[in-house]
């Protein structure tokens, strides 16, 4: 906790400082300190920067369904209970940013002083718009979707964390299964100009290092705004690789993409990144069925996914789908499950909440270890205690199977 005390004499300015400091050490002592913006003894307050319009809105309207299916049923059965013994529900203000970092910034001002922490928002240069002044604000950015490992450097950003697995973490188990492969691989790679598209390619490259059966023999990037790659399909296809590298997050040019490759005959194996792998939102309707294999990596499981159709903690969590955030179908975005998991992480952060205050907040966020989430697939857990990691760091590969996904370990 901290105040700010003006001087007014030498002796008087003393003698306040010392009371106050023992004040507010007696506060700390015992639990009390003073609560720190967006919190009661009834209620904390999450805010949510996200895309809720353009080209990315899928995925960011599910970053706000999954956190509200959870944080309702959590209300519904009376309540979280916080380390502090108070028992508190949970609302949610998510503001649009339309993958604009100047919308996300302008959020940023707005909810600081209304939201206790903002979280699970959608977006790599989104959330770095405001990242210097959560830092500045101390307000807590916490468990933030996106990959880039600077929200997980707590001497770069001591108020930030992110939940999903940083890029690097993607494109090196792409890179180590084709590594793994018996057989040789030329490889085409089409990156996104900025840190994201840089970051997985940086952990593809890091895992075929010293490969004698990988080659790159073509890699082209794009920018984030364009609404067309055929060009640079065009080139790549010309390399004859039969395996494609497709660094990319944005939807519709995934699907466009997807069909684009099919139009001029060029059908590789795919690698796509997590966020831009929907079954049902990118790959039926940009003809994936057509390729040899596309590829993608998972903590969570898919309620698509035929392997999971009776799974409890699936049925569960579309339940609360449909009935706390009013998302009644099944997801085609994996957000919606990564923040309903994000929402259970929370829920053990208030249970060990000590105080009621942003600093008390980061200090049990910085404590969960291995924890197996609802959804979590096997061999994934949470872990927010290794610095330079997100909350969630372990990935499995897995195939398209036209209607979900079947982990795999080689190229098949």
């Amino acid at each position: 906790m901290k105040r700010n005390i003006r001087t007014r004499g030498a002796f008087g300015a003393v003698a306040l400082s010392a009371a106050a400091l023992l004040v507010l050490s007696a506060c700390a002592r015992d639990g009390g300190g003073e609560a720190s913006p967006g919190i009661t003894d009834e209620s904390i307050t999450l805010g949510v920067t996200t895309p809720l319009s353009g080209g990315t809105a899928g995925p960011g309207t599910c970053t706000v369904a999954g956190l509200r299916a959870y944080m309702g049923a959590a209300n519904a059965a009376g309540g979280i209970e916080f380390g502090d013994g108070k028992t508190r529900e949970v609302q949610i203000e998510a503001l649009d940013d339309a993958y604009d970092p100047q919308k996300a910034s302008s959020n940023f001002q707005t909810l600081k002083n209304e939201a206790f922490a903002i979280t699970s928002g959608l977006g790599t240069p989104t959330n770095l718009a405001w990242r210097e002044a959560a830092t500045a604000d101390e307000v807590p950015q916490a468990l933030v979707m996106t990959g880039d490992p600077i929200f997980s450097d707590q001497e770069e950003s001591p108020w930030s964390l992110g939940w999903v697995p940083v890029y690097q973490n993607e494109g090196e188990a792409f890179g180590e299964m084709l590594a793994a492969s018996s057989e040789d691989h030329k490889v085409a790679i089409l990156s996104q100009n900025d840190d994201f598209g840089e970051g997985y390619v940086e952990g593809f490259k890091e895992a075929i290092a010293g490969s004698d059966n990988i080659e790159v023999v073509g890699e082209l990037t794009y920018e984030a705004t364009d609404t067309s790659v055929d060009a640079q399909l065009t080139e790549l296809a010309a390399t004859d690789a039969d395996v494609f590298f497709n660094a990319m997050s944005i939807t519709p040019l995934v699907i466009s993409s997807l069909e684009r490759a099919q139009s001029i005959g060029w059908e590789p194996s795919w690698f796509l990144p997590s966020n831009t792998s929907s079954p049902g939102a990118i790959l039926e309707p940009g003809g994936a069925d057509a390729y040899p294999g596309v590829y993608s990596v998972a903590f969570a499981k898919a309620p698509a996914s035929p392997e999971f159709s009776d799974d409890e903690d699936v049925q569960t969590f579309l339940s609360n789908l449909e009935e706390y955030a009013d998302y009644s179908d099944v997801p085609a975005f994996p957000h919606c499950m990564w923040s309903y998991m994000l929402g259970a992480t929370l829920e053990q952060v208030f249970q060990d909440m000590e105080e009621p205050t942003r600093e008390s907040f980061m200090e049990s966020l910085r404590s969960i270890e291995d924890f197996q989430a609802p959804l979590m697939l096997e061999g994934t857990t949470v872990n927010t205690t290794e610095d330079g990691e997100p909350a969630v760091s372990t990935v499995v590969v897995q195939k398209y199977n036209g209607q979900g996904f079947d982990t795999v370990d080689q190229l098949e």
